[in-house]
């Protein structure tokens, strides 16, 4: 059996990814904050109880792994959060924890399953992900675009740094998604129409989307695949859509 760790597993994203990947023979390894929150979404699959995006949860994490002696062919790391609003009502405070909820956890998984799988000597896979707004400008979009911007320079960087040793990273640039995240933004038709229309392929994104991405980067079958950014979005940060 092939295990695959899932941070953020409660998330609409992280959701996807479990449900998919079971039912293609995968045994998820599902991290979130809330235990009675993971029995009821993951009935059946291992749980561990952690908040990913603070030092003292991912070494829970790994803690929890090695006591079971469990070595997942892959890490998804889908903890991440939003940040829209105008720069100059934006506090210091609110980028340091837009950082600390996207970078900050992907910095802190990454090195803690790198050391796991360089210790087993196992090749690996770790999917991040980044956003369509840190390809390409989109107005009051500053903080997190920031954010997800470093997350594909580390990204690229620890793909560099651990080619060799056959630990893969790659990362996944979504535009919006219908996930509990983006429910204010979607919740209206006419938020929903306009969104809609910025997307060279009509329509957003679906949970089930993205997850399609994320397990064929965290499998084998992406085995030559490293450092590099997949926009899951529509083609919006590459072609623009014909307007009528």
């Amino acid at each position: 059996m092939t295990y695959v760790l899932i941070t953020g597993a409660s998330g609409g994203i992280g959701q996807a990814v479990a449900r998919l990947g079971a039912a293609r023979g995968l045994e998820p390894i599902c991290v979130g904050r809330s235990a009675e929150r993971l029995a009821g979404l993951f009935p059946g699959f291992r749980q561990i109880e952690a908040d990913a995006a603070s030092e003292q949860g991912v070494e829970g994490v790994f803690a929890s792994l090695e006591a079971a002696d469990l070595v997942p062919g892959a890490l998804v790391h889908c903890i991440g959060s939003s940040q829209v609003g105008s720069l100059e009502r934006a506090r210091a405070g609110d980028l340091d924890e837009v950082l600390r909820i996207n970078l900050h956890s992907a910095f802190l998984m990454s090195r803690r399953y790198v050391g796991l799988m360089r210790r087993r000597a196992s090749p690996g896979s770790v999917v991040l992900f980044s956003s369509v707004v840190a390809r390409i400008g989109v107005a009051q979009h500053e903080l997190i675009a920031a954010a997800k911007a470093a997350i594909e320079g580390f990204a690229l960087s620890a793909a560099a740094s651990h080619a060799a040793a056959g630990i893969r990273f790659n990362v996944i640039a979504p535009g919006i998604t219908e996930t509990p995240l983006t429910q204010k933004i979607l919740a209206g038709d006419a938020g929903r129409a306009a969104a809609e229309r910025q997307y060279p392929l009509a329509g957003i994104n679906h949970a089930d989307d993205v997850a399609e991405a994320a397990l064929w980067l965290a499998s084998s079958q992406s085995r030559r695949v490293t450092g590099q950014v997949v926009g899951v979005d529509g083609g919006f940060s590459r072609i623009r859509p014909l307007v009528r």
